[in-house]
């Protein structure tokens, strides 16, 4: 059977691709995303990527076409399937219908962290030898791939975690991707206002997680922060599951201790019961969220907090989140996947822990669709605090005026090119420091230029 898949490139689809590959399929696909890791990823796998939307690419009239939700009405593709009476299907109700069905779900949601605590959990159970499948927006460096279909030897049982995202499956089906999975474990990490492109407001997103809370069997577990007033408020709506609290220092079933400011050693208590101590090479509280997350999730399933705590000290983070790239005269090099101001000021927050009063420079892309809107003004301007320099990209396309940022604070520079900031840099560079290059993208390919140049 012959799978296509436009989007194939995308965090998600690519992660399809490669779980479509390893069930026998022929797998080809389409973006106009073309570039590492994930095409990297997709070509030794054996998967042929086209570069480029065209109506040429289904001449072969592949069996299947796995639409992803970044495709719309109007795209040369999407148009030849339709024209072609082509069969087509999103890629969640896909998934679904082909790998979760006879499997223990766990999924975690939130707008942040959910790449990190996936990649977290899915290591838990493999170090447990469960031999898990999973499905990661992003690479975990413990797993070196973002997919795979796991299970037993004939790959029909067994346990998958899963990144469970709140955008839309398709142009044809506005539900949330996670409405489709049906899991039986769900952590909720976190909840924001986010995807200003599709939800009007925060109570929209609200109401998808409630929709998500109500596929939970009450056998099920749902594990969340006692204090996230946002996710509370999902589930006053209605809950049929028990739920599982976190705290970091404060009152909550599972907690936290804090042994070290930057959350690189905590301790992990059960109803006031210590568990054992992550010692790891992680930062941030948002992380220590993450970990005892996972922790919780993974004792759902019968592995022992000492057992995942074990395994946590082990974990190597994902690409791309605070991924150390070069050390060079002084200077630390980092890539971050940064989408959302929260997510810049907690993982500058951790930096800042470690660093002490070393120097930090943030050089951000605003490429998420809501900071492309503008949503963030303030918010963004004021997640960049902890930096000594922010140096922020303004592209031409971009549709507001980033000097809007320099009226919240005083440590933002605007730069129109990516030779500006460049420039820029190679004179911070003499005084070393550490260099937080923060984007969900390519970032126009700034990461190799300024290693060349330093």
């Amino acid at each position: 059977m012959h799978i296509h898949i436009l989007g194939i490139c995308g965090t998600f689809m690519g992660g399809l691709a490669v779980i479509a590959r390893q069930l026998g399929y022929q797998v080809s696909g389409s973006d106009q995303n073309v570039y590492p890791p994930m095409s990297t990823q997709l070509e030794e796998q054996g998967i042929h990527l086209m570069d480029g939307y065209r109506a040429e690419n289904l001449d072969s009239e592949p069996d299947l076409v796995i639409i992803g939700n970044a495709l719309s009405r109007g795209n040369p593709e999407v148009e030849a399937v339709l024209n072609k009476g082509l069969n087509y299907v999103s890629g969640p109700q896909w998934l679904a219908e082909h790998v979760l069905h006879d499997k223990w779900v766990l999924a975690v949601a939130g707008t942040h962290g959910k790449t990190t605590t996936t990649s977290m959990l899915s290591w838990i159970l493999e170090h447990q030898g469960f031999n898990p499948g999973f499905l990661i927006g992003g690479i975990p460096l413990n797993f070196g791939i973002s997919a795979r279909l796991g299970g037993g030897p004939e790959n029909k049982s067994g346990f998958f975690v899963i990144e469970a995202d709140e955008y839309d499956s398709a142009f044809f089906d506005k539900r949330s991707k996670f409405v489709h999975y049906r899991p039986r474990t769900v952590i909720l990490n976190n909840l924001e206002y986010d995807h200003a492109d599709i939800f009007p407001d925060l109570d929209a997103i609200k109401r998808q997680f409630h929709h998500l809370v109500r596929t939970i069997p009450g056998e099920g577990l749902i594990i969340s922060p006692a204090h996230d007033a946002n996710i509370n408020d999902v589930l006053a709506m209605g809950c049929w599951t028990p739920v599982a609290n976190t705290a970091i220092d404060d009152d909550a079933q599972w907690q936290a201790k804090l042994l070290k400011d930057d959350g690189s050693r905590f301790e992990v208590l059960f109803e006031d019961n210590g568990q054992g101590i992550v010692d790891w090479s992680l930062t941030g509280a948002h992380n220590v969220y993450n970990a005892l997350s996972a922790i919780v999730a993974a004792n759902q399933i019968g592995i022992l907090p000492r057992d995942a705590i074990a395994a946590l000290g082990q974990f190597k983070n994902v690409k791309r989140r605070m991924e150390v790239f070069a050390h060079i005269n002084g200077v630390t090099l980092y890539d971050d996947f940064a989408h959302h101001p929260t997510a810049i000021a907690t993982t500058l927050d951790g930096l800042r822990k470690r660093v002490g009063a070393e120097r930090i420079i943030a050089i951000v892309e605003p490429r998420s669709n809501t900071m492309r809107l503008g949503i963030h003004t303030e918010t963004l301007a004021k997640s960049l605090s902890q930096a000594d320099l922010a140096l922020i990209y303004q592209p031409a396309n971009l549709d507001w005026d980033l000097s809007k940022l320099k009226s919240y604070a005083d440590n933002i520079q605007i730069c129109q090119s990516l030779d500006g900031i460049i420039a820029k840099l190679k004179l911070e560079a003499e005084t070393g420091g550490h260099f937080v290059l923060m984007s969900n993208g390519s970032f126009g390919g700034i990461y190799q230029r300024l290693l060349d140049e330093l």
